[in-house]
């Protein structure tokens, strides 16, 4: 068993696809239409055969409810792994990304969080020295 594909609720599947692409560097894999919208997932460059992330639309209508939940209280909706935190937060802050936590070392990693700008905080963490 391994895992193919893994979602997050977006608020804006348009918005989303550029932030995820043009921003944080993700490449689109999939743009199925489905229904009233699409099966849209963006993964790793180069890695054709990676977990691909699914940018679902939010409309069901736990969704709200949970995901504000979660950034109220600064809680992530998931984490992205970077060879260096500091170096991708001075990339995305150039970018004009905003960040709710900054660089933090937290025992043997250093993570920052993230609005992705649809509705999420992402934390990026890495496990260098």
């Amino acid at each position: 068993m391994r895992i193919v594909v893994t979602s997050i609720f977006v608020d804006d599947q348009d918005k989303a696809l550029d932030f995820y692409t043009r921003v944080l560097g993700f490449e689109q894999r999939q743009d199925v239409p489905a229904g009233g919208a699409r099966w849209l997932t963006v993964g790793v460059p180069g890695e054709d055969t990676g977990v691909e992330l699914l940018l679902e639309p939010a409309g069901h209508p736990a969704v709200a409810p949970f995901t504000e939940a979660l950034v109220a209280d600064g809680i992530p909706f998931t984490s992205f792994a970077v060879d260096s935190v500091e170096d991708e937060y001075q990339r995305l802050l150039d970018l004009g990304v905003a960040f709710t936590q900054p660089p933090t070392r937290m025992g043997p990693i250093t993570t920052a969080v993230f609005s992705d700008t649809v509705g999420n905080l992402i934390q990026i963490a890495d496990t260098a020295d």
